[in-house]
């Protein structure tokens, strides 16, 4: 049950926990992402003794249901209970999971919340432990995650013109504009890509070879356009497993 806003305490919300580290020698804090508050932090305190309920449940990629109260921007846990249901991440899967989690930990506010992330967060985690084409499964999370935080691509037209986008046509991509039709002229911070991948990232088709390198290109440069000067280490260890 979720209680109204002005209530502290909070019971029985669907949750996924992003990260944790320890707190003094028996508890934890944790960054979780909830379906109906965002990214809320926790205090959970005693998680580490090892005869703690809490112990074991607090997962990475795992549905929780948990309560919590408190004010402050750190809140107290009371309460945790595994779902089940979902198949563990392994291998590649599990390091892009970390990777959607360091783009929420990153990107979103506390306390904001988004249901249809939420939604986009858990699908994307099926798509992964089922074993689907990784690059494609990142690209569609992120061009959604841009959009449920209001930067969302424009794919569907010429930015300058309105023109709809032509797939034979060579545009540069420029930060907070979106595409415009190359014309010789130098346009700085932008990416150049085709129409069709354009066209193709509209329709979230990511089987062409093409489409998949100059994806991979824009979403990198729109994100690290809205991190900011915060490093995504995650990406790191994928740019060392594949070329994501």
């Amino acid at each position: 049950m979720v209680t109204t806003a002005s209530n502290s305490r909070q019971d029985q919300q669907p949750a996924f926990v992003l990260h944790h580290y320890p707190f003094r020698e028996t508890s934890l804090v944790i960054e979780t992402f909830t379906r109906d508050f965002g990214r809320v932090a926790l205090m959970a305190r005693g998680a580490r003794r090892p005869k703690s309920a809490l112990r074991g449940v607090l997962l990475a990629f795992q549905p929780l249901l948990i309560g919590w109260s408190g004010k402050s921007e750190l809140k107290t846990l009371h309460k945790a209970e595994w779902q089940g249901g979902y198949l563990p991440l392994r291998g590649l899967s599990l390091i892009c999971g970390f990777y959607l989690n360091e783009l929420l930990l990153k990107l979103l506010a506390r306390d904001d919340p988004h249901d249809r992330l939420f939604a986009i967060y858990q699908e994307t985690l099926v798509a992964l432990a089922a074993g689907g084409e990784h690059a494609a499964i990142l690209r569609r999370f992120e061009k959604n995650l841009l959009g449920e935080l209001g930067y969302a691509l424009t794919l569907d037209r010429d930015a300058e013109l309105g023109a709809p986008i032509v797939a034979q046509c060579r545009y540069a991509y420029v930060v907070e504009r979106g595409p415009v039709a190359v014309d010789g002229v130098a346009h700085q911070n932008a990416v150049e890509l085709s129409g069709q991948t354009l066209i193709d990232m509209q329709s979230d088709d990511y089987t062409n070879a093409v489409t998949q390198q100059q994806s991979k290109a824009l979403m990198r440069a729109l994100i690290n356009h809205h991190l900011g000067n915060q490093v995504l280490h995650t990406r790191s260890l994928l740019r060392d497993l594949q070329q994501l």
